[in-house]
């Protein structure tokens, strides 16, 4: 069974707000095996409102509507779904009774136009709003011969959320044939396009399993999901992919179940009893923060320096000055110093440096926007990673630290 998501609202459509609604729908949806196929914002616009009404209820079994059940004139969702539909609205007389009652409680009187929230659709069932004046509706309908299931829902999410939790998702498993759902999320550290090279002669074979790739920050997901008649049949489809694209993979999957890769990093550190320090440049800290973003990341992470300026480097990461000025503060030589310093001041086991030119200035000719050295220390050898990082400033430093994390991981498997 499939669904589509409909949010309302003029606000949605401007820069200031966003609907995030949806996205708790959509994980309820799926836990009900219902794949959410369309996801629609519209505006406060009637004809805007008929129009989408009409094209979801043809193509999609359970349509959910969000918003526009105020009192105000541009709460136009009853009125929309009813002409749409082609259904009859009429007043409910114990809504305005009810929403009298609330109003008397807070000492206010109720104004003529809230009457509005108690228009219901025709064969609709009310759905009580514990947190708002807006009662929900459900209702279960034909349309041209086949089943749908529509809800009206208030916009605001402690309305929405408590509500379809409480009442609609009871209803949907009751209605809904049973479905079992197996899910998996691999992360992998390689590129997009050599990951999908490497694994698409793998997942296209197999149907039965939905496979999603998506890139971000440096690494790559590879989401798998079945849904079968019994839980076993869905987990051994998921299963049996994920190990064959684990085998193809091998020291590039950083997780095959989800963990992210600074909770890898813990895991591997902690096994080994060893430490971690960083010196950071352009990251500005940002890998010290997702590794102590891990709780009980104390057991293993020492510390770290936001070395930005030259004279910290030397002061804080004992960077000889000289060579910076040999060869400037972003090169390779100077990640490795980072490393080696950092590591030796704080004693750990690993140190790692990272600098880094992030944008969107301080760039030359030989070393553009982007340009990343990240170095390892074990106080034995070195080991040094040079990146042309694409994006932005935020993604450049992201990726950045991700790579910091990446070449620990990938020094103690």
């Amino acid at each position: 069974m499939n669904a589509e998501i409909i949010a309302i609202g003029s606000e949605l459509l401007t820069p200031f707000r966003q609907d995030t609604n949806s996205l708790f729908l959509t994980e309820r949806l799926n836990e009900l095996g219902v794949q959410v196929r369309f996801k629609t914002v519209v505006g406060d616009s009637r004809s805007d409102l008929v129009s989408v009404a009409r094209i979801a209820i043809v193509r999609a079994e359970i349509v959910i509507f969000m918003g526009g059940l105020g009192p105000t004139e541009d709460d136009l969702t009853r009125e929309s779904v009813a002409e749409a539909l082609g259904i009859e609205l009429h007043r409910d007389p114990e809504i305005i009774t009810e929403l009298y009652k609330r109003f008397a409680e807070r000492r206010m009187q109720m104004p003529d136009n809230n009457s509005r929230q108690a228009d219901v659709l025709d064969g609709a069932v009310l759905l009580r709003n514990l947190n708002g004046t807006a009662p929900a509706q459900w209702l279960q309908t034909n349309w041209e011969g086949d089943r749908r299931y529509v809800m009206l829902l208030p916009g605001p999410p402690h309305e929405l959320k408590p509500l379809f939790d409480a009442q609609c998702f009871p209803r949907l498993k009751e209605v809904l044939p049973p479905q079992f759902i197996a899910k998996r999320l691999l992360r992998i550290a390689m590129g997009e396009s050599a990951c999908d090279a490497r694994i698409a002669p793998i997942y296209t074979r197999v149907p039965d399993v939905q496979t999603t790739i998506l890139a971000h920050g440096g690494e790559v997901q590879v989401h798998l999901q079945s849904r079968a008649d019994m839980q076993a049949e869905a987990d051994h489809r998921v299963e049996e992919l994920a190990d064959r694209i684990e085998e193809e993979l091998d020291d590039c999957v950083i997780s095959s179940s989800g963990e992210p890769i600074e909770k890898i990093v813990g895991y591997f550190l902690q096994m080994r009893g060893a430490t971690l320090a960083v010196a950071e440049s352009c990251t500005g800290g940002m890998m010290a923060e997702r590794i102590t973003s891990v709780p009980g990341s104390s057991r293993y992470f020492l510390g770290g320096a936001v070395v930005y300026s030259n004279e910290l480097k030397t002061k804080l990461a004992g960077v000889p000055s000289k060579l910076i000025a040999e060869h400037g503060a972003v090169s390779r030589e100077v990640a490795i110093a980072l490393a080696q310093g950092i590591r030796e001041r704080t004693k750990a086991t690993f140190g790692v440096g990272i600098t880094g030119i992030a944008g969107p200035t301080g760039a030359t000719p030989e070393k553009p926007v982007g340009l990343v050295y990240v170095a390892i220390s074990d106080g034995n050898e070195h080991e040094v990673v040079e990146r042309r990082m694409p994006g932005d400033r935020e993604r450049i430093r992201l990726w950045a630290s991700f790579t910091g994390l990446d070449l620990v991981r990938r020094k103690l498997l």
